[in-house]
């Protein structure tokens, strides 16, 4: 009896779980008499007061202060028991109590990352220092900015600086991290969290044109690298200082008088979200300051980076989606039109938009280099494509350490930032190799061993230092008579002007479609570039290299040269570095260049059969509210470019679309011609990627050249059509062109007159059409499209394209030309029916000619027919 009544409540209610309580002997309840008498003690000591102040006749107020302060005496002992307890837990875990304590997003990035460390007697050295930085600055600005600005064109000849103030808010840096595994042992590498907000005042003038214009504040934020490379055994034990940032930073300027700017000559493309773009994009690797810190040391290799590897992403498909359109003021839930962003530093890749899916398949693939793979991520958003501002989908971040420790991921991941949706990535990590051993092997397994494309998949990787030419013709009426015609020395002459002796040479470089420019040096004839450029190599054994000295003033040609990557391939380590004498040009005219070409091997590493890999995944920095809007309409065209100027991106060549889904718009071969849109009056501020203001997505190597699902579905229809019978020699088909090139006109002339035999794609026919591309054009402006002919295997078009291309451009380039079948309204008879590639580079083509071409699958082998 009395062991049932010393239980304590929670016994019993645990065993009360287990199996009914048994009541006391006799029916009798257990009474806990002491608590019941304390109870009615405690209701009496308050209503005792209340009956007082009532007996007394005393105001109902003094009820209110009397409880006033009693809750005033419970928080303050609340309080102090908050803080002993938070103290407490201070001590046990420091970590986890500032996070409880304080927002994720102000943070800073010690917190965030345990092998980040706080750097507080850094900043109090910067803020020591920051008076000299000051005075270091306004003198870069005054003594190398300035005059680089007067000299990049005859418009900007009045600029100066007026006044140059950075403000007395000192640079912060809010966390550092020293790498220390995967790092080569002759050099350091550190990456500095800096936040910069400052006051400052930057004023300048450009006095022919009356105009004023500053900067009153200036703000920057992100993570910079910083390099120490190569070691040295002698004082100070550092060969030079290598400074760039892995993403491209959150940059914001507070303008005056930009709209007075804007309207000068030469900068009135610009806006100031492109010179905010440009300006951050400049930071950005592969661009990189280099600070040498002993005169003797050899620099040449930083001068000369090799990426650490290529990333090849197959961006293939997404499942279970948000649906965002909606209809009917919001009643109707719709579904989404995803497409893709895809970042490596400043990379920047955008899939093809998918019509009305929850779960696209877009099976795209990109190539992007890796310069820096310690810190650096691969970033993917999702976004839902709207007239006004596309919607957020999903985001994902992937480590490429992870990425090249496993080589092969080929997974499904689930997307951040929104309750549901997967994104399958298969992503490649390709080793370059400096010897040719392997090369073999890698043509095979990209099939670029047989066709005679130069567009697709890449095997190896060409990087190219130029560093300067001598002994360019100095006076344009030295060049050959031929040249000469065709450039503006023949109307300057005859209209009496001056001709002025020295001339503007820039560069430009090509491989297959890929095609490259360097800046422009001012009236020299001897100029010094220094600019580093990178080209993706399809098959190395039958590209070309082609170099081109122009004099921008004259639109003439001052040389060229063209050189067999073959030579590469026998070379010492696959380098050369020497100096080329240049064709039709002066005697002595050479340009210097240093050339590395690597290949590009995968690595198959074996793994046992249970084995099991994922990459690690981070989350966003940046969250959904605090995200700008989708760089769609702003970004870089992603472009085969490498160089100090341009983002080293793969320049490709169409999208891997399946035969249900129509061409989409594309863009251009993405060489540097922002410049050119703007005047060429650009300095180095201006000479970085090309900006786009429309909504075009960025091709994808996997192209209908590159084996893609279109191509390998017509093959295999063609093996049903042949069914052990002997195809003909047109199995395909063939059509009838008239190509010619209209001088009077400066446009291409594309006559399409019809077909013959094509391959029945249905019971009831095909419904073909045409569509024509001029290569590496693949944007939709640049897309020709014939009328649809129904049910027949012998249509008639006869319709004329044309392309607005000059005679010298047009023959390095090739007229893609497609037959397709329409199909109707949702059908899923949408297909290629053959196609064929047109080399124009025939001293015919001003003359014109009309021929039957051979339709294939691939386009690549056509027969002319006579």
């Amino acid at each position: 009896m009395s062991g049932a009544q010393d239980e304590s409540p929670e016994a019993g209610a645990g065993r009360a779980g287990e199996r009914p309580a048994a009541e006391p002997p006799g029916g009798a309840l257990s009474v806990d008499v002491p608590g019941l008498l304390a109870q009615l003690a405690r209701s009496f000591a308050l209503l005792l007061p209340v009956y007082a102040l009532g007996y007394l006749g005393l105001s109902f107020s003094w009820v209110l202060l009397a409880l006033g302060l009693l809750a005033w005496c419970r928080r303050s002992r609340g309080l102090k028991a908050s803080r002993l307890c938070r103290a407490l837990a201070l001590l046990e875990d420091e970590e986890r109590a500032v996070r409880l304590g304080v927002r994720a997003c102000d943070l800073p990035a010690w917190v965030h990352f345990p092998d980040t460390e706080r750097a507080e007697w850094l900043n109090k050295t910067v803020k020591h220092m920051w008076p000299f930085i000051c005075q270091f600055i306004e003198k870069l600005f005054r003594e190398t900015i300035e005059p680089a600005v007067r000299g990049a064109n005859t418009h900007l000849s009045t600029f100066s600086f007026t006044k140059v103030d950075v403000g007395e808010q000192p640079l912060r840096i809010n966390g550092v991290k020293v790498y220390t595994e995967n790092v080569d042992k002759r050099q350091i590498i550190l990456d500095l969290q800096i936040s910069f907000v400052g006051n400052c005042e930057i004023d300048l003038e450009i006095k022919r044109y009356f105009c004023r214009a500053g900067v009153k504040s200036i703000q920057i934020h992100g993570t910079m690298r910083v390099i120490l490379e190569p070691l040295i055994g002698d004082m100070p034990l550092v060969g030079a200082l290598s400074i760039f940032f892995l993403r491209k930073p959150l940059l914001e300027i507070n303008w005056t008088g930009l709209t007075n700017l804007l309207d000068i000559p030469g900068l009135n493309g610009l806006s100031d979200t492109i010179i905010l773009d440009i300006i951050s994009n400049y930071l950005v690797l592969p661009n990189r300051i280099t600070v040498p810190l002993v005169s003797e040391i050899q620099i040449a290799q930083l001068r000369f980076p090799i990426p650490k590897g290529v990333l090849r992403i197959h961006f293939i498909e997404a499942q279970d989606l948000q649906g965002k359109d909606t209809y009917l003021k919001g009643l109707v839930k719709g579904k989404s039109d995803p497409y893709g962003i895809i970042r490596v530093g400043n990379q920047i890749f955008q899939s093809k938009v998918i019509k009305e899916n929850l779960s696209p398949k877009w099976n795209e693939v990109y190539e992007a280099l890796v310069y820096e793979h310690p810190g650096q991520e691969l970033e993917i958003e999702l976004f839902d494509e709207d007239p006004d501002k596309d919607d957020f989908l999903g985001s994902l971040m992937i480590d490429l350490i992870e990425v090249e420790k496993e080589r092969l991921l080929d997974e499904w991941f689930t997307l951040d930032e929104v309750p549901k949706g997967k994104l399958h990535l298969k992503l490649e990590w390709l080793t370059l190799m400096p010897n040719a051993s392997n090369l073999d092997k890698v043509l095979t397994d990209i099939r670029a061993d047989k066709d005679q494309a130069n567009d697709g998949l890449s095997s190896a990787l060409l990087i190219l230092y130029l560093d300067s030419a001598r002994n360019l013709p100095s006076n344009p009426l030295e060049l050959d008579p031929d040249v000469l015609k065709k450039s503006t020395v023949q109307k300057a002459l005859k209209s009496g002007k001056k001709i002025n002796s020295n001339p503007n040479p820039l560069v430009q470089m090509s491989v297959g479609h890929r095609a490259q420019e360097s800046k422009i040096r001012y009236k020299t004839n001897e100029p010094v570039w220094e600019e580093n450029f990178t080209f993706f190599i399809h098959n190395p054994k039958r590209q070309d290299l082609e170099i081109e000295v122009k004099d921008e003033q004259h639109q003439c040609s001052l040389g060229n040269l063209k050189i067999p990557l073959s030579q590469l391939l026998a070379s010492e380590d696959m380098t050369m570095n020497q100096r080329f004498q240049l064709s039709n040009s002066g005697p002595n005219s050479t340009i210097k260049m240093k050339m590395a070409l690597r290949v590009l091997h995968h690595e198959k590493q074996e793994r046992p059969p249970d084995y099991q890999h994922s990459a690690q995944v981070k989350r966003p920095s940046v969250s959904k509210e605090g995200r700008k809007m989708p760089v769609k309409s702003q970004r870089s065209v992603s472009s085969g470019t490498g160089g100090s100027n341009t983002t080293p991106s793969t320049p490709v060549i169409g999208a891997a679309d399946k035969t249900g889904v129509e061409d989409k718009a594309q863009p251009p071969e993405a060489s540097p011609k922002a410049p050119h849109d703007l005047g060429r009056s650009s300095s180095s501020l201006l000479a970085s990627p090309s900006h786009v203001s429309v909504k075009e997505p960025t091709p994808s190597i996997a192209s209908d050249i590159s084996l893609p699902i279109a191509t390998q579905e017509l093959r295999q229809r063609l093996r049903q059509l042949e069914n052990g019978t002997t195809l003909g020699q047109s199995p395909l088909g063939q059509i009838q062109l008239t190509i010619r090139h209209s001088s009077q006109r400066n446009k291409l002339i594309v006559v399409v007159h019809s077909c013959r035999n094509l391959i029945a794609f249905s019971e009831d026919g095909s419904d073909p059409y045409v569509r024509l591309y001029l290569l590496p054009d693949k944007r939709r402006s640049g897309r020709r499209k014939t009328h649809v002919s129904k049910k027949t295997l012998n249509p008639v078009f006869d319709q004329s394209f044309d392309f607005s291309v000059s005679l010298p451009e047009v023959q390095r380039r090739t007229l893609d030309v497609a037959v397709k079948n329409s199909g109707g309204f949702l059908s899923k008879d949408k297909g290629l029916l053959g196609k064929v590639l047109v080399a124009l580079a025939s001293e015919e083509l001003a003359k014109g000619w009309t021929q039957w071409y051979d339709l294939t699958e691939d386009g690549v082998r056509p027969q002319v027919v006579t």
